[in-house]
């Protein structure tokens, strides 16, 4: 089935693109980036900062970007069945020249997850970000089995080694 994905959440503070790969079954449903309830990424997004998660969806699409973190996937349309990235098929990708041009603050793109990251340089032109910073993070995806300890640490090892960030030191 040919599903599709989500426009950018970005402005222009933004300095940090995060890009998943294709949003999940759930987060289609819901209109809402990882939605999934078991899924690690908004959970990580405020212990990375020491903050109390916020439920509200809009609410902590309005925090990421305070912290200078655009969100976005890779893909923008595929086909697939169900949510695992291994079941993407004919992805046309996101236009990553007009977002980079549009806000040329995003100096540094991590990548949720190694499909994201193959995905994306798979299909993008590399002149688009040969000058940035690409990092790869454990998947936020309850697909990925790792403890969420670990991922946090991973993640929290991205966003201190950045200097647009203070995250909060493990504890």
């Amino acid at each position: 089935m040919q599903i599709y994905g989500f426009g950018p959440v970005v402005n222009d503070q933004s300095r940090i693109l995060i890009l998943g790969s294709m949003p999940s079954v759930t987060s289609l449903n819901q209109h809402q980036y990882y939605a999934f309830y078991r899924n690690h990424f908004w959970r990580i997004i405020f212990d990375l900062f020491g903050e109390q998660y916020i439920d509200n969806y809009s609410k902590r699409l309005n925090y990421m970007l305070s912290k200078k973190i655009a969100l976005w996937d890779v893909v923008k349309s595929c086909i697939r069945k169900g949510s695992l990235d291994s079941k993407i098929k004919q992805p046309l990708v996101n236009n990553f020249r007009w977002l980079f041009y549009s806000y040329p603050k995003l100096n540094q793109v991590v990548f949720n997850g190694t499909k994201a990251k193959q995905l994306f340089y798979r299909h993008v032109n590399k002149a688009l970000y040969n000058q940035k910073v690409c990092t790869l993070v454990p998947s936020s995806s309850p697909a990925n089995t790792k403890p969420y300890s670990l991922k946090l640490e991973q993640w929290k090892k991205v966003f201190s080694e950045s200097a647009h960030f203070r995250v909060v030191s493990a504890k």
